[in-house]
């Protein structure tokens, strides 16, 4: 009788097993990023990377680039998108939405003038090379910010700077400008059409490699704390085969997307879970509103 629940119990998993694997069947798949590039900039960076996941998961993957953060963030809750580059706040905020939403690839940064190398990286209120050497001096001035999702150009400096300099971001400076992305709040700011610009170390690194600029053309006069890099995740529908070969097909082949991890200015692919992002998960629970 034992040995007959035993085959009995084994049948059941098996079916079980071969159900799950026919619902496993996708006839495409979507990626969905954050906006840190202009579209035809991205969209040709990201084919090598469209390439590579369309093969391992036999199905085309198409990319989707949001025109915000917030965007990305309600995609990959509500099942428009399977998978998503989401900025860390962005992750945070997501999983808030959906406890489900899994983290599993991250990027590792080399060594650029404001970023060590490794897999964090730092929110930066910039001035040109020419401003102020007292922060003060930036008191009722125009500030410029990427997306109010993002986490170093707007949520990150919300909750730390502060603390420097005894007020909220919109009582300390005169007027808060949200350019849309880092790029673009770095372009105001040496345009002269802010004072000052919150950005990502890494996104500042490689605007200045991108435009011949010395690392002198622009001032540090803040930094946060360390932040873990962008995650990539997947959404809460996705089926366990198509993760683990999409997972196999970003992570277990360094030379194969090595042209995509290039132009991300990064160095390298790593695992990544949601342990990493506690600190600021943390400090997100503690300083901005649910």
């Amino acid at each position: 009788m034992r040995t007959l629940k035993t085959l009995a119990g084994l049948l059941l998993v098996s079916l079980l097993a071969n159900a799950a694997m026919a619902d496993c069947t996708v006839r495409s798949l979507r990626l969905a990023v954050i906006p840190i590039k202009g579209t035809e900039e991205m969209v040709r960076e990201h084919q090598p990377l469209l390439q590579r996941l369309s093969l391992a998961a036999g199905v085309p993957v198409e990319l989707v680039i949001a025109a915000s953060y917030e965007s990305v963030v309600d995609a990959i809750v509500s099942g428009g998108a399977d998978i998503a580059r989401l900025g860390p706040a962005s992750y945070v905020l997501a999983q808030r939405r959906d406890p489900r939403i899994e983290p599993f690839a991250t990027f590792t940064l080399s060594a650029g003038p404001f970023t060590p190398a490794g897999s964090h990286y730092q929110a930066l209120l910039l001035t040109r090379g020419d401003g102020p050497d007292d922060i003060e001096a930036l008191r009722g001035k125009r500030v410029a910010l990427s997306d109010p999702a993002s986490t170093s150009g707007s949520l990150v400096p919300s909750a730390e700077f502060p603390a420097q300099v005894g007020a909220p971001l919109a009582h300390f400076f005169g007027s808060l400008v949200y350019a849309g992305t880092h790029d673009k709040a770095l372009e105001a700011l040496l345009d002269g059409r802010v004072e000052a610009a919150f950005v990502a170390s890494e996104r500042a690194d490689a605007y200045l490699l991108k435009h011949h600029l010395a690392p002198s053309a622009l001032k540090v006069q803040w930094r946060s704390q360390p932040i873990y890099y962008d995650p990539y995740v997947f959404s809460a529908s996705l089926c366990p085969a198509v993760k683990q070969r999409i997972r196999a097909a970003m992570l277990e082949d360094p030379k194969a997307l090595a042209a995509f991890v290039a132009s991300q200015d990064a160095s390298g692919l790593v695992p990544v879970t949601q342990a990493e992002y506690a600190p600021l998960r943390r400090m997100m629970d503690a300083s901005v509103p649910r």
